[in-house]
């Protein structure tokens, strides 16, 4: 459901800093809005050293941009990407300066995944349900345990 794109360049970040913010972020965003982990998707998108600029000049940031369905609580949001941000500089050892995390978020009849229109927040059992009983490892298809 959500998806976190995380961009820097690719001197930024090694391979097991990737994969503990990965589980960072995704951990994050089950526990604050309360949704199955296994439908969390984040991507790394690295860019060459010299084409991200921050105040005229190249510099090596973490840019973590989410996508969310509308309708989670003002306040869980603003947890969201404190909790992120936090996370991101243990995890990066890069300065909180140098970390951006942005929540867009839009109806979730916006969305599709897994060839169904998302559910709005708190219905997420009901859509799930038709899922678990026709897959008997509970998991998505793509996703590691369905592997």
């Amino acid at each position: 459901m959500p998806v976190y794109t995380c961009t820097t360049t690719t001197a930024t970040l090694n391979e097991k800093s990737k994969k503990e913010l990965a589980a960072e972020i995704t951990r994050i965003h089950a526990e604050i809005n309360h949704v199955a982990s296994t439908y969390v998707n984040v991507v790394f998108h690295e860019l060459p050293t010299g084409n991200i600029f921050t105040d005229s000049a190249p510099s090596s940031v973490l840019l973590i941009n989410g996508w969310a369905r509308e309708g989670h609580p003002a306040d869980k949001t603003t947890q969201l990407v404190l909790d992120i941000a936090g996370a991101s500089s243990r995890v990066t050892g890069l300065p909180v300066e140098n970390i951006l995390v942005v929540i867009q978020s839009s109806p979730a009849r916006f969305a599709v995944e897994g060839g169904r229109v998302l559910p709005e927040p708190g219905q997420e059992a009901a859509w799930l349900a038709p899922n678990t009983a026709s897959d008997r490892s509970g998991s998505r298809p793509g996703s590691p345990a369905s592997r």
